[in-house]
């Protein structure tokens, strides 16, 4: 689906998914970014928020990742400087958050039912 919200309203019709893959930059606006979250929300499915190949160290997505309590983030190993700057933007905002901040863990998985 990656953002798309019209063919991902296809795929919740048919029910051949259970996750949707969000690259803020995919789709052209953050609201509309935002509507395919809510969206896969809304049908029970989880966002994954995931940067784009070529990518540069804007740290947006870790910003998008806790705001929109997506289960999970897709940026790769720590090896280069715009995957790092991410995982540290991570760190930062666990930081900020203190006892508030919550690692989803294992139950990240629950809304899939497959643990």
């Amino acid at each position: 689906f990656v953002t798309n919200p019209k063919i991902f309203a296809e795929g919740i019709e048919k029910g051949i998914a259970n996750s949707i893959l969000i690259k803020l930059n995919q789709i052209g606006t953050l609201t509309e970014t935002l509507k395919a979250i809510d969206m896969a929300y809304q049908a029970g499915y989880t966002a994954v928020v995931s940067h784009r190949s070529g990518e540069t160290e804007d740290s947006t997505i870790a910003d998008l990742a806790v705001a929109t309590s997506a289960t999970q983030i897709k940026t790769g190993s720590l090896c280069r400087s715009d995957r790092i700057a991410k995982y540290n933007q991570l760190l930062r905002i666990e930081d900020q958050l203190g006892a508030s901040a919550k690692y989803a863990g294992k139950s990240a998985f629950d809304l899939l039912g497959i643990l």
